[in-house]
């Protein structure tokens, strides 16, 4: 016993460790791992601290806000560890100086990730540069921790990513039902028609057959109308007379409760109108633009009126044309925006009163649109101890020790922490096992650029690819492309796969490259003349080391296919692995008295009691669920 703890000892004091994330994980990370005799520690994280942080992750103070996590974390650790080495980046991971050769000089990488995009790309460099890998994850008061060590174990993407939930287009533009809808309708529609991208369209732009101005775009604000007169008519031609267009279609509404559609005179008095936004405190010019602090609502947890949110709306709409004129057609949806979550939390108010739908306070909406899932520091603080203890398992190179270990809400036989022997790796995964994925698409009709828009980034996460038929390369990105080239590399794009200078027919391999991850993929295309355009509406389907494929809603409504999130037997069970070593079961019975264990609800929907995996864009601390072991499935990380 004496011996081996001397060699973890001597293990972790000569350790060189990098942490990626210093959020709610990452910050009890970088304490444990200061703490357990770790003397060179290197931590990335972009993000800066927020006042939404400080309530558990306890290296921040108020006078931190705005300022680098990386190095905020750093000097708080060194004033009770002085004489160890930790070296902070603030700087995206992805970004070229963190390259293979980077990570080469680690003996252990440690996530505290909060995407998938990020989270492949990590596994990527480690599998390249033959770094072990401790991934990790909590969502309120589950967790779990999982260890990936090339050709030993799973890499972090041998089994297929589930899909966030999302609404069919037609239920967000036509037959909302849920608030979700509603929000949906007002951040990725409304939102994005109004202050992002003007050249997009979408169902809002509505017209009757009798409008002289149907060429015309509605959200245009015409030369002699002022700001209040464009609010007042955005506001009546969204909530009211697009709703009365689709009121003229008795079909959809046999068997449905009609909506209403709003005006502004119904919602508001003249004179009301008229003083919308009166009481606006000059003196605070440079402070953030308020709806709510023009208007004297302090309270986010109220649930206004629908006066109160049509003052709201017409308020936030003014602000961004007077206050932040200069980023319109640049804005996406940020729940960290206040003035944007203002105004998607009123419209999907007004929009909910007009569909009979309860309106939600601020608060709510923002969980709802920023997708939030709850953070607890304990579970913070129990996962990090997990990963440290993995750490140093990898070190002493403990391979028959290694555990994938699950912090339960519901402890299943008095078991809160449940310990699980790593997968294999898997023999089709295109990332570790290097196995060609095929792809049934219509060389005649795709182009270029829809595979790579469609398969290559979303897909198989390549950030900066290279595609090549044989030896001849039809597409490169990158900065350090010439002119000439970026050019030629330009007008492939537009080129269907058929009519490439190296034609792309039935039974050609495709090789994608991104030199950054150092990851090489090969794509077999296989012709298909029909695709249905109800299941299969991006015109191809991927398959092969995805598995079995679902139909799935896309984040615009649209239905596409995407992979099972699943890798279970059809009948439900898991496969035989270990709680301890010579012991084998199955999971399920294992929690098989444990009705609700593990189950992951999505945010956005309000009110479900199904499982669904949530998509982060929130803290370091909210992710994704690897395993479901109460059904036997396998919810990877996001």
């Amino acid at each position: 016993m004496a011996a081996a703890a001397a060699a973890s000892e001597e293990a972790v004091k000569a350790a060189k460790v990098l942490m990626v994330g210093a959020g709610g994980i990452g910050c009890e990370l970088l304490k444990t791992l200061a703490l357990s005799g770790f003397r060179d520690i290197h931590i990335i994280d972009l993000d800066t601290i927020e006042v939404s942080n400080l309530n558990r992750q306890f290296l921040f103070r108020q006078s931190h806000v705005g300022q680098s996590k990386a190095k905020v974390a750093r000097d708080a650790i060194l004033k009770f560890r002085p004489n160890i080495n930790i070296t902070p980046y603030h700087a995206n991971v992805k970004d070229g100086q963190f390259n293979v050769e980077f990570f080469k000089q680690f003996n252990v990488v440690l996530n505290g990730l909060d995407n998938l995009d990020a989270r492949r790309h990590v596994n990527r460099l480690c599998l390249a540069a033959e770094v072990p890998l401790v991934e990790s994850g909590t969502t309120g008061f589950l967790g779990q921790v999982t260890v990936h060590v090339k050709g030993k174990t799973e890499c972090y993407e041998c089994q297929p990513k589930p899909v966030p939930k999302s609404y069919p287009v037609c239920t967000i533009t036509s037959t909302p039902s849920k608030f979700v809808h509603c929000i949906v309708w007002a951040k990725d529609l409304l939102f994005a028609k109004l202050f992002g991208d003007k050249k997009q369209d979408n169902d809002l732009n509505v017209h009757s057959k009798d409008d002289n101005s149907s060429k015309a775009d509605v959200f245009e604000r015409n030369i002699d109308e002022n700001l209040e007169q464009y609010a007042q008519r955005i506001y009546d031609h969204v909530f009211g007379y697009n709703i009365e267009v689709a009121l003229a279609n008795e079909e959809t509404w046999k068997n449905r409760k009609r909506p209403y559609p709003i005006y502004v005179r119904d919602a508001l008095p003249e004179e009301a109108v008229q003083q919308n936004g009166g009481s606006r405190d000059c003196k605070n010019e440079e402070q953030e633009p308020s709806a709510m602090g023009s208007l004297g609502l302090r309270n986010p947890q109220e649930i206004w009126s629908l006066a109160d949110n049509s003052r709201v709306f017409l308020e936030a709409l003014k602000l961004f044309f007077e206050k932040r004129e200069k980023e319109i057609g640049n804005l996406i949806f940020d729940k960290d925006d206040q003035l944007a979550v203002e105004f998607v939390t009123a419209a999907a108010n007004i929009r909910a009163s007009s569909f009979g739908i309860p309106p939600h306070s601020l608060f709510e909406a923002k969980g709802v649109a920023g997708n939030i899932v709850h953070a607890v520091a304990t579970t913070n603080a129990i996962i990090a101890g997990l990963i440290v203890i993995e750490a140093i398992k990898v070190l002493k190179g403990d391979y028959q020790d290694y555990r994938m270990t699950y912090c339960l809400e519901h402890p299943a036989r008095k078991m809160l922490l449940m310990p699980v022997q790593p997968f294999q790796p898997n023999k089709s995964c295109y990332v570790c096992s290097e196995t060609p994925v095929l792809l049934e698409i219509n060389t005649k009709t795709t182009k270029l650029r829809e595979v790579i828009d469609k398969v290559i980034k979303p897909k198989l996460g390549m950030n900066l690819p290279s595609v090549m038929i044989g030896s001849t390369i039809v597409f490169e990105d990158g900065d350090d492309l010439d002119k000439a080239e970026a050019a030629n590399y330009a007008l492939n794009l537009e080129k269907v796969l058929a009519e490439l200078p190296a034609p792309v027919v039935n039974g050609t391999k495709l090789t994608v490259e991104d030199f950054l991850q150092e990851l090489s993929c090969n794509i077999n295309i296989k012709h298909r003349d029909e695709f249905d355009e109800e299941k299969e509406p991006d015109g191809m389907v991927l398959a092969g080391w995805s598995g079995p494929v679902d139909t799935q809603a896309t984040s615009n409504g649209e239905k596409k296919l995407v992979p099972s999130s699943s890798s279970a037997d059809d009948d439900g069970t898991a496969k035989d692995i270990s709680a301890k070593p010579g012991m084998k079961r199955k999971l399920n019975e294992i929690l098989e008295s444990e009705e609700n264990c593990d189950v992951v609800q999505n945010p956005s929907d309000v009110g479900s009691s199904s499982a669904q995996v949530v998509e982060d864009d929130d803290d370091d601390d909210v992710v994704m669920f690897d395993e479901d072991p109460k059904l036997g499935k396998r919810k990877r990380l996001q």
